[in-house]
């Protein structure tokens, strides 16, 4: 019987305890908490100074491959070998072209398309202007040796060259406006070199049919003044030809001595 009572308080107090422990926002006064053990962090030791001279000693360090002289030709001997032919070609080309044309302009290309390019190309062809491809090393080699060597400090980087048989300077600057990306460096006209400034003041002189036209007609002036003079009054003709033979005359010089002086 008390065996029975004592049971039935044990499972009582029990579900007491176990309301009042999950009850929420409750925390009870004691906790076991688990604490992780720390990382181990083990740090490289230097090594030994004995232990670093074996380590150098032992290094393997391979044989260098000896290569006689002139067993292997260069890459670069090959190729201008193979290339001599194709260069000598590019070099009659351009004496061809200089001897030809009147008007070589240098222009450094400044990464235009292909679209760009071709456009430029027949804009210039309309007006008798052709544009060419030399490579800059082909050039120079050119240049060397020729009447044109004042034009080497111009074939640097990218080039283009456009060439006329006649000088068109006016033409080509203004098809040039339309192409940023060309930059005019300098000209050869005439056998002449020219900076971009001599050639914006080439354009501006007036050409040769209108120079003749200007000198034949000043000519022309002169004969028809002529001919006005000479179909004037025989008795003023030959008063001014009197009037020149005694500004010719010697005597004529004395006598205006004395008049100067009775002035005086």
């Amino acid at each position: 019987m008390l065996a029975a009572v004592i049971r039935s308080c044990l499972y009582r107090a029990v579900q007491v305890f176990q309301q009042i422990w999950f009850l929420p926002g409750w925390l009870p006064l004691a906790q076991h908490v688990r604490h992780g053990s720390k990382a181990v962090t083990r740090h490289r030791k230097p090594m030994h100074i004995l232990r670093q001279k074996l380590m150098a000693v032992t290094e393997y360090i391979p044989p260098v491959r000896v290569i006689p002289p002139g067993a292997y030709e260069s890459q670069t001997k090959q190729a201008q070998e193979q290339d001599t032919a194709f260069t000598l070609l590019l070099k009659k080309n351009l004496k061809n072209l200089f001897q030809e044309s009147k008007m070589i302009a240098v222009a450094q290309n400044n990464a235009s398309t292909a679209e760009d390019m071709m456009i430029l190309k027949n804009r210039l062809y309309k007006h008798g202007i052709n544009v060419k491809f030399f490579p800059n090393q082909v050039t120079l080699s050119f240049l060397k040796g020729s009447i044109y060597s004042n034009m080497a400090p111009l074939f640097i980087g990218p080039t283009v060259l456009f060439v006329s048989k006649e000088p068109k300077v006016s033409e080509m600057l203004k098809t040039l406006r339309s192409s940023p990306q060309m930059t005019l460096l300098g000209a050869c006209i005439d056998n002449t070199l020219l900076s971009v400034e001599g050639i914006v003041n080439y354009s501006k002189l007036p050409t040769m049919t209108v120079v003749q036209g200007q000198l034949l007609s000043g000519l022309m002036m002169l004969t028809s003044h002529t001919s006005s003079m000479l179909q004037h009054h025989p008795a003023h003709l030959s008063a001014l030809l009197q009037q020149h033979i005694k500004q010719q005359s010697p005597d004529s010089s004395m006598e205006a001595g004395p008049a100067a002086e009775k002035a005086t």
